[in-house]
């Protein structure tokens, strides 16, 4: 459907994040907002899209952990086809913005990959940058992850992860793992680091955020445990408030007491798929790093038990956090799209509803949290 340049879409309610406005609109021309304004308030003149009875319009849901999509693996085919493949997938599904993630795999994959993401972004505007979740991390806590694959840091490395780039690039990686200072050279260079798959120390871990480290990758997995001796990353986590936190909401890789902790937490939790190729696809089995991956009653998981990511979508876990978390909506969508988006450092442009931000939108239906519309771009 073509889509006119200035345009409106209105609701019953309208989340611009941070409040909700009823019956109201988004006035669009072209990729950007205009102005949210009452219905009635609407020009004459102006082509309006008028949303069912009930429904909510709100920011587009930004996934910072996406693995795959529509039956496709980011580290099988880390090229523009296979990115359009996942964006299209996770769209459906109420995702407007995401991170392709490679996870650990060779130098020769991760130069591919950046290439791939880097001439992606100029083709999909979904396409914020890249998550490389490894290899750096701690063959103590690979989770999934090959441990044939990981290492420590090369002077290659720091020369491709420092590089002028033209998006996002986050690194999740095991600060105990990595020499002082690695941190911070790529934190100057204007990636963002976060904790994962990592043994560190409570020290450690407040070392590495001293050199500019401010994400912990699915918070609780693949790390220590909250101990009363060794607090660890959690508590550094959680008592920080430059933290950001991400949360797999599904209730298997964490359990709601868990995560209700650490929604107390005076850090900035986010809510992660990391989704594998089942969401959005049609097929309930899938091959990683050689070995074949089932889904069952919500689950990934290798022959031995293993998690291998998840059947997850961020609209999904928004669902989760209300339903059996507690959480208000307004607040559960902001850990879907306003946080996310400014830790990446895009809070200007994404993940609100207001003059000047990308039209990047999400229409939903708040009893069965169904995606009706999705926009990206006004379109």
């Amino acid at each position: 459907m073509n889509t006119p340049a200035q345009h409106a879409v209105a609701a019953d309610h309208v989340f611009d994040g941070a409040a909700v406005r009823k019956h109201a609109a988004v006035l669009i021309d072209a990729m950007r907002i205009v102005d949210v304004v009452a219905r009635g308030e609407v020009p004459p003149t102006m082509a309006v899209r008028d949303m069912r009875a009930g429904a909510w319009l709100a920011p587009g849901l930004i996934d910072l952990q996406v693995n795959g999509g529509g039956d496709c693996l980011f580290n099988d085919n880390p090229t523009v086809e296979g990115i359009a493949t996942i964006a299209a997938a996770h769209r459906k599904c109420g995702t407007t913005a995401f991170l392709p993630t490679l996870i650990t795999d060779t130098t020769a994959k991760m130069s591919v990959a950046l290439a791939a993401v880097d001439a992606a972004s100029e083709r999909e505007p979904g396409v914020l940058g890249i998550h490389l979740e490894g290899p750096f991390l701690s063959p103590e806590k690979p989770g999934v992850h090959d441990r044939r694959l990981i290492r420590t840091p090369m002077p290659c490395d720091v020369e491709m992860l420092t590089a002028p780039r033209k998006s996002v690039m986050l690194v999740t990686l095991a600060p105990e793992r990595v020499r002082e200072g690695f941190i911070a050279r790529l934190v100057t260079s204007g990636a963002r680091v976060s904790l994962g798959h990592s043994a560190a120390t409570y020290a450690q871990t407040r070392a590495a955020m001293s050199e500019g480290l401010t994400g912990f990758t699915h918070l609780f997995n693949a790390m220590p445990p909250l101990l009363s001796r060794e607090p660890g990353p959690i508590a550094a986590a959680l008592e920080a408030s430059n933290a950001w936190y991400g949360l797999i909401v599904d209730c298997i890789h964490v359990d709601p007491a868990a995560l209700r902790v650490a929604l107390r937490g005076i850090g900035h939790p986010m809510l992660v798929s990391d989704a594998m190729p089942p969401v959005g696809g049609k097929r309930s089995t899938f091959d990683l790093y050689g070995e074949p991956i089932t889904v069952a009653d919500g689950r990934c998981t290798r022959a031995d038990g293993t998690l291998a990511g998840a059947f997850l979508t961020v609209a999904q876990a928004v669902r989760n956090c209300v339903r059996l978390l507690d959480v208000p909506l307004d607040e559960a969508l902001r850990m879907g799209s306003t946080y996310p988006a400014r830790f990446i450092g895009l809070g200007d442009v994404l993940g609100r509803l207001a003059p000047g931000y990308r039209a990047d939108m999400v229409a939903f239906d708040p009893a069965s949290f169904e995606i009706i519309e999705t926009w990206v771009a006004g379109s």
